[in-house]
Parts: structure tokens; C-alpha cells; sequence
């Protein structure tokens, strides 16, 4: 087995879960009697295969999320966030939600044309679909694949609403059509903002923009005329909490039109991860970091119940609240959602897009 190293991942490890039954893979240690240094170890390289699903839409009737459909055009996702709540999903792949989640990735090409399938069945409902909710659908690979873009062109050529979640700045290539559709009433973006400090952002999310990066596109989606909002998610406690003041601060003064805040999720397989990254990132506070987490988890490292699990529980979410209601109060913030148009959905005709 080739060895590879795990530099410039946000993982430290890349264990693949035994929760669905699936053989527990071990690394024979030869591999240490060949290798003098780790300075000679070949760097972890990206790979790519292609999914064909069936479907492309993904329901969810969750009451503490703003929307019940959306789609993730990746799997896994390059820009290597260590707390994404997605991770665990690899698992299924008998990969590992670690290393494997950020550097095994899954493409679905097809993805515009199963859209078009779903928004041709007869009695379709409309509702804003969103974009980006477990992977960022402008990662590193859109670029080459631009399978996101594809799914634009097809919303807004049928006047279907939609709704953008990234970390990326990348969103701006596609300004040409977002752009539009937001006149029309029928697109908003929403930028996640994590920490304005590179030191932080370098091993937190090790592949994503800068944040100031990410700071300067609402105000390029602003100036284009697209509602955009800052999403201050996940807030990590002794991490990154201190910026959350700051962090609102510049969403404002570069236009966002509102802010919602989430702290941090450490579901299923994310909760050992997070706690590695801590014991090899932030040694001297790895402990009370985790057992802020917990006071807002009910004692545990995660909370799946329904509205505590976005908000958090006990004192310290209290503070978390109250410092979020005055920063976005300061900074003259909104808190609430967005509506988007839905009377002007007009079906895909035949097989074939219309072209505007």
C-alpha cells in the first residue's frame, strides 16, 4: 500500500468506521522500516469517480431547516473543513469520513438532467431548491466539472428558485446567472464566514478561501443586485468565538442583508476527528474546548435533536445568543429569511431545454 501523507489535509487521520458493518481496514507498519523521514512521503493526491444516481433531488422534512429539497452535485468535499457534518456520509463507501472525505471524491455528472426529469414530472411542487447543504458545490473540482453551473442554467431557465450555500468566492464565476435570477426574485446566496484569521482558517479549513476572500464576495454579490447572507457557521468555542463580533462586522459593511449563526456539530464519526485535530492543533485548550461543547450538547459530544442541535443548550449557547443579537443589532443585521418567487416556474418542454 502506497503511503501517503495527510499535510495540508484537515483531518490527522483517515480511519474508516466500522458503525455499518463494513471490515475495519488496518496499515501495516513495514511501510516505517523503508521510510527514513516523512519529509519523503508522497503527498495525498485527489481522485475522482463518477456517481450515476437515479435521482438528484434530496428531501428532508427536518422542522428546523428552511428548506425540504435540495441537491449536492459533489460527494466529499476538497476544501477540508474539519468539523463538516457531511463527513460521515463516506462511510456508506467504506471510506473513511477523514482524510478519504476530502481527497476521494464523487462527481454526478448527470445531475442537470435528473433535474430535468424531476421538474418535468406532472404535479411538481415548487419550492426554492438548495444548493451546497452537505458539500460545497463550489469546491475546487466545480471548476473543471461545473456540474453546479449546469443546475443553474436549468433553474433559472424554468424560473425555479434557489438558493446558494458556499465558503467559496467561486460562486462569482456564475455571477452572470445568479445575477438574473435574483432580479427575478428567484436566488439568494448565503456566505459562510468561520474566522477572519489565516493562522485559524489554515488548518480549521485548510482548502477553502480566505475568509476576507469570502467577505469581498457578498459585497460582489450585493453590488450585482443578489440577496446574500452571512451564514457566522460553525462558531467553535476557544477557537474561533472571539471573531464572531468581528466576523458580523464586516459581513455588514460589505452589504449582507441578514446573519444567522450555527455552533459547531459533531455528529457520528466528526466528534473523534475534531478531537485529534484539536490534540494536534490546539494541545492546550483541546479540553476545554470540548467541554464547552458539551455543556451546550447535554453532556455529549453532539446533540441530533431537532432545534437544540442548530442552537445549542445551557449558559454558554445563552451567551453565544445574546452576543449574536447585539453584534447584528450594532451592525444594523437582519435575522430572518429570504423569500423567493415561486409563480414563475414554467416546466422544462420535452427532452430538450428551452433556450432563453
Amino acid at each position: 500500500m502506497a503511503v501517503e501523507s495527510l499535510s495540508g489535509r484537515g483531518a490527522t487521520r483517515n480511519a474508516v468506521p466500522t458503525r455499518f458493518n463494513l471490515p475495519e481496514r488496518l496499515v501495516e507498519g513495514d511501510w516505517l522500516d523503508e521510510v527514513e523521514a516523512l519529509d519523503g512521503v508522497a503527498q495525498r493526491r485527489t481522485t475522482i469517480t463518477v456517481e450515476r444516481p437515479k435521482s438528484i433531488l434530496t428531501r428532508n422534512s427536518s422542522p428546523d431547516i428552511g428548506f425540504d429539497r435540495s441537491i449536492n452535485p459533489y460527494r466529499g468535499c476538497e476544501h477540508g473543513c474539519i468539523y463538516c457534518f457531511a463527513r460521515p456520509t463516506h462511510a456508506y463507501h467504506d471510506l473513511s469520513p477523514g482524510a478519504d472525505f476530502e481527497s476521494r471524491l464523487f462527481v454526478k455528472p448527470d445531475a442537470a438532467k435528473l433535474l430535468h426529469a424531476a421538474l418535468s414530472r406532472p404535479g411538481y411542487d415548487v419550492a426554492p431548491i438548495a444548493l451546497g447543504t452537505n458539500t460545497d458545490p463550489y469546491q475546487p473540482i466545480e471548476g473543471r466539472f461545473r456540474i453546479t453551473r449546469s443546475i443553474i442554467e436549468l433553474l433559472t431557465e424554468t424560473g425555479h428558485p434557489f438558493t446558494i450555500t458556499t465558503k467559496s468566492d467561486r460562486v462569482l464565476r456564475d455571477l452572470d446567472l445568479i445575477a438574473p435570477a435574483a432580479h427575478r426574485g428567484l436566488a439568494a446566496v448565503a456566505m459562510s464566514v468561520t474566522s477572519l484569521d489565516p493562522s485559524i482558517s489554515h488548518t480549521l479549513e485548510p482548502r477553502a478561501p480566505a475568509g476576507r476572500k469570502r467577505i469581498a464576495a457578498i459585497q460582489r454579490l450585493q453590488e450585482a443586485g443578489v440577496p446574500t447572507l452571512l451564514a457566522v457557521a460553525p462558531i467553535v468555542p476557544q477557537i474561533t468565538d472571539h471573531e464572531l463580533e468581528q466576523i458580523v462586522a464586516a459581513g455588514a459593511a460589505a452589504g449582507a442583508r441578514a446573519a444567522f449563526y450555527l455552533p459547531v456539530r459533531l455528529p457520528h464519526e466528526v466528534a473523534p476527528l475534531f478531537r485529534a485535530w484539536l490534540d494536534e492543533h490546539y494541545p492546550d485548550r483541546a479540553a476545554k474546548v470540548m467541554a464547552t461543547i458539551q455543556s451546550m450538547r447535554g453532556g455529549k459530544d453532539n446533540d441530533p435533536n431537532f432545534f437544540t442541535r442548530m442552537q445549542g443548550q445551557g449558559p454558554w449557547a445563552d451567551l453565544l445568543r445574546t452576543r449574536f443579537a447585539a453584534a447584528t443589532r450594532k451592525a444594523g443585521l437582519g435575522t430572518g429569511r429570504l423569500t423567493l418567487r415561486r409563480d414563475l416556474f414554467r416546466p422544462p418542454e420535452g427532452r430538450q431545454m428551452r433556450l432563453l
